[in-house]
């Protein structure tokens, strides 16, 4: 059993797959309360499917692009809990989990702040490497014959490029759950966050205070 979550995006999602497929899921729209949300959330979707944390096989983990917050609330989750449980835990791009089953060429569309988008292309030659791009930089050369774009930026995208929108077969945290279960035995890398902007907090410019000894 694989259990898959996300809250890289004003939501919370979640999925619990078997070999026969998705079992249970959940997915809530939300913009704060994200972090109070999630535990309970895996809870209920466990429970749904009638399993508990000790029949998990492995956990993924939607690892960005997205807030910045919500990225590492998921991914520091996961990893805790694949250590707990001694578990694989598998980290699944939110691009890559947008474009699952959506036969290419594909340019996943993900939103993102001021007029701009998260893109990454599937059977697209050349490819399209994951980055942040405004809207109005978005180059034409990308109109691939057939090119379909994917995902909750997919429209605006497709206005620009002059090609077919549509919506992601699959909620990020099922598609998230199904890649996981692809490459939970290959020994995955620990999960660490996909950032492709900078964090929209700056540092504080007051002084550090002075530690006593």
């Amino acid at each position: 059993m694989i259990l898959g979550f996300d809250t890289s995006s004003a939501h919370v999602g979640a999925a619990l797959l078997d070999s026969n497929g998705i079992v249970a899921a959940a997915h809530e729209d939300m913009a704060r309360g994200q972090a109070e949300r999630l535990m309970p959330m895996l809870e209920e979707v466990l429970a749904q499917g009638g399993a508990t944390w000790q029949d998990l096989t492995a956990i993924g983990v939607g690892i960005g692009p997205g807030n910045f917050t919500g990225v590492r609330l998921s991914v520091a989750a996961a990893r805790g809990l694949a250590l707990s449980l001694n578990i694989p835990a598998v980290g699944v791009s939110l691009l890559e989990a947008t474009a699952l089953d959506t036969p290419g060429p594909v340019l996943a569309c993900l939103s993102a702040p001021r007029d701009q988008a998260y893109v990454q292309s599937q059977g697209m030659a050349p490819s399209i490497p994951a980055q942040l791009i405004a809207m109005s930089e978005m180059p034409g050369t990308w109109a691939d014959p057939g090119l379909t774009c994917v995902g909750p930026a997919s429209a605006q995208v497709a206005e620009r490029l002059g090609t077919t929108a549509l919506p992601a077969r699959h909620a990020p945290a099922e598609a998230i759950a199904r890649i996981a279960a692809l490459r939970w035995r290959d020994g995955p890398p620990r999960p660490a966050p996909l950032y492709l902007k900078p964090a929209d907090a700056a540092p504080s410019r007051d002084a550090p205070p002075v530690i006593l000894e």
